[in-house]
């Protein structure tokens, strides 16, 4: 019996450490609302902020001029700008990791303190989704789909209630 294989979520051939713009969007395991409702502030989505300036600020290549938190996901654009092409390369999936594992590290410790309610198994997807942004009307396109995310949070593919 031959097991279905997974479908691959990066481009073939690519060079995902190479300059450029990446739209991203990472979503919590089995959609699960983690993160509060929209338009409301909450402690999880604050860590979630937090987490993800945090990691920004590892990379000095990495910068994310526009994001947003939803409920049960995250979207951002994400944009790798590195001078010196010699200096070691990070991926946009080793970021990625990086803001997945410390993010899920403080919300284990929020759900100790019982700020948050506990989750199953993972916070987040196992993996997650990108594209390469090509052109400045794609980008322009991207911003405005993040800004206006939460205004049609009801619309979202990612909305489960």
């Amino acid at each position: 019996m031959e097991l279905p294989k997974r479908k691959k979520m990066r481009l073939d051939g690519y060079d995902y450490s190479q300059n450029g713009a990446y739209f991203i969007t990472i979503c919590t395991h089995n959609r699960k609302i983690l993160f509060g409702v929209v338009g409301e502030d909450s402690i999880s989505s604050r860590m979630i902020d937090t987490v993800f300036h945090r990691i920004i600020k590892q990379y000095p290549h990495i910068t994310c001029p526009q994001y947003v938190v939803m409920p049960n996901h995250f979207h951002a654009i994400v944009i790798v700008e590195r001078a010196d092409m010699e200096s070691a390369p990070t991926t946009i999936s080793e970021f990625i990791q990086s803001f997945k594992r410390y993010s899920t590290l403080e919300y284990i410790k929020m759900v100790k303190q019982d700020l948050l309610p506990c989750f199953e198994k993972h916070i987040w997807q196992r993996s997650f989704y990108d594209r390469v942004i090509r052109s400045e009307q794609e980008y322009q396109n991207v911003w405005q789909y993040i800004n206006e995310n939460p205004l049609k949070w009801e619309e979202d593919c990612y909305y489960i209630p």
